[in-house]
């Protein structure tokens, strides 16, 4: 019985020193105050201490907080964390949000002015000619315009058939005293390469579009993939033992009687590192994926500038144009030789006039001249900033915790009178390394490190896909077309055909064009592939009889 009474009296007297000694239940009026503050109704909040025992997360013994109030708390903690998330990743969405926004605007209205000037200048300069082929032009833009936006167009095939097709166009104009059927004129438009009639315009224009529309949509898409993940990271799933781990950190002061009290900083990265170690699971797909952005930034600045190709590309198609126009006498009798020698078109049908049309030769526009975009900017202007804020977002991740843990005040600046999860003084844990196998050994949150966030490790695919896309573009290439031509060789300042350049034409094709014309002599077409050869002389008759033919017409 002594032992008995020897440990009651000792039991006494731990009751009596954890309530400050005077054998009194403390106020929980600071309680009652910042409770009342969190909007909080205060009917179940108790004016003094009583036992805990009802507790599951904070400490059980004399306590300001009911069964209620831990739970509204709890659920408060969950809250305050998914908005401290929201807040602290809100400077990197916005980021995503609206530079994905303005580029978008940029190349869109870029398109569409470049399109309007194109108009414009061949409107005022071939007048009803140009009227009578623009669709050949617009389709050139909406294509352009449609693979920008997604759509499944493969740009070295589209700006091939653009060319074949102003080809066609352009030679019956220039050869309006013929009629020409619809084999004829595929006929022409397969020795489109091999007659190079618009010079090296369309090879450089087709090795320039292709990369800067590459780079473009690639980067653009780049943003709205780094806009998405950004979106769906923040939104955060608090598992239950996170969730323990919040009511612990934030809100067991006010069940201990001192809600003024702020947790330690080591104490707080633990809890961020364990309740976010999905997400910094996240930060080596994203960084390599910031890297890869950066990479076409600079292909954007330089070599890859859509600005700097899309401006003058009326300019550049008016110089194949005149090209054309220079060397038609050299492509008329080549393409005479190859596809037959077409029927006359009858009366009144004339060439006369059309050279005269073609010679009006373009300026580019001075500076003050073009027209400005809706972004208000020049691309330039536009990827100095955003390569600033790519920087930025650099390590975003795996640094979150930090970040939470040192803004606005969330942790104690006083490491010996801080909140360590269970009274009011230093905190001695390490703080456990990022990601999600380090939280074996978290000692503030149960992580279960076999079950990997599903959404997180659907945003890393995501990612590694489109860094897979940036690189491509970065050299130039599209993920869905490769190039099937080598556009590498050569980088000459070529021109049109021009005297001793016939050689160029000396090749035997394996494939059978099949026209409608008759032959000049009077033979129809067979089934040879034809010989483009300057030095047989039934060729060269045509091809003097041709020129003779059309000076005739434009004199």
């Amino acid at each position: 019985m002594p032992r008995l009474q020897l440990a009651l009296c000792a039991l006494s007297l731990l009751l009596s020193l954890s309530h400050g000694g005077d054998g009194r239940s403390r106020s929980c009026g600071d309680v009652r105050q910042a409770y009342a503050a969190k909007g909080f109704s205060l009917a179940s909040v108790p004016h003094q201490e009583i036992s805990g025992e009802h507790l599951r997360v904070c400490s059980q013994g004399y306590t300001c907080c009911t069964s209620e109030m831990e739970d509204r708390l709890s659920q408060q903690s969950k809250l305050d964390f998914e908005s401290l998330v929201e807040e602290t990743s809100n400077t990197l969405r916005t980021t995503f949000v609206s530079r994905h926004q303005k580029f978008d605007e940029f190349f869109l209205e870029l398109l569409e002015n470049s399109q309007k000037s194109l108009h414009d200048m061949f409107a005022r300069t071939y007048g009803k000619l140009y009227m009578q082929n623009s669709e050949v032009f617009q389709d050139l833009f909406m294509e352009l315009r449609r693979y920008y936006t997604g759509g499944n167009v493969n740009l070295e095939e589209m700006l091939n058939d653009f060319w074949s097709r102003l080809l066609e166009r352009m030679f019956q104009l220039l050869n309006s005293q013929y009629h020409f059927t619809d084999d004829y004129l595929e006929c022409i438009s397969k020795y489109t390469d091999q007659l190079k009639p618009f010079g090296d315009v369309p090879r450089k224009l087709k090795a320039q579009v292709t990369r800067a529309f590459i780079a473009a949509r690639t980067f653009v898409q780049g943003l709205m993939v780094g806009r998405e993940v950004a979106i769906r990271v923040a939104k955060v799933n608090v598992s239950p033992g996170c969730s323990r781990a919040l009511t612990k950190m934030l809100y067991c002061p006010y069940c201990g009687g001192t809600p003024d009290v702020k947790p330690c900083a080591n104490y707080c990265q633990n809890v961020m590192k364990g309740c976010l170690a999905n997400q910094a699971d996240l930060d080596p797909e994203w960084n390599q994926f910031i890297d890869a952005m950066l990479l076409v930034a600079e292909r954007l600045e330089g070599p890859f500038n859509i600005e700097s190709v899309m401006e003058p590309i009326d300019v550049k198609i008016s110089e194949a144009i005149m090209t054309m126009q220079d060397n038609t006498m050299q492509v008329s009798a080549k393409v005479f030789q190859g596809c037959g020698h077409p029927k006359p078109a009858g009366m009144g049908r004339s060439a006369r006039g059309i050279s005269d049309v073609f010679n009006t030769r373009f300026r580019p526009y001075s500076p003050e001249e073009r027209p400005t975009t809706a972004a208000g900017t020049s691309l330039d202007r536009l990827v100095t900033d955003i390569k600033e804020k790519l920087k930025q977002s650099k390590k975003f991740w795996s640094t979150l915790p930090d970040s939470i843990c040192t803004t606005g005040g969330a942790t104690s600046s006083d490491d010996e009178h801080c909140w360590n999860s269970h009274t009011k003084g230093r905190y001695f844990p390490e703080v456990v390394k990022d990601g999600l196998t380090n939280q074996l050994n978290n000692p503030e949150v149960e992580v279960d490190i076999t079950r990997p966030d599903t959404l997180i490790r659907q945003q890393i695919m995501a990612l590694r896909v489109m860094t897979n896309k940036l690189r491509n573009a970065y050299n130039g290439n599209d993920i869905y077309f490769q190039d099937s031509s080598d556009e590498g060789s050569g980088s000459g300042s070529g021109s049109g055909c021009t005297e001793g350049c016939t050689t160029e034409f000396d090749f035997v094709t394996t494939e059978v064009p099949v026209v409608g014309a008759d032959r000049s002599d009077g033979r129809p077409v067979t089934g040879s592939a034809p010989h483009w050869s300057p030095a047989t002389p039934w060729a060269a008759a045509v091809a003097a009889l041709a020129v003779l033919v059309v000076q005739q017409q434009w004199r």
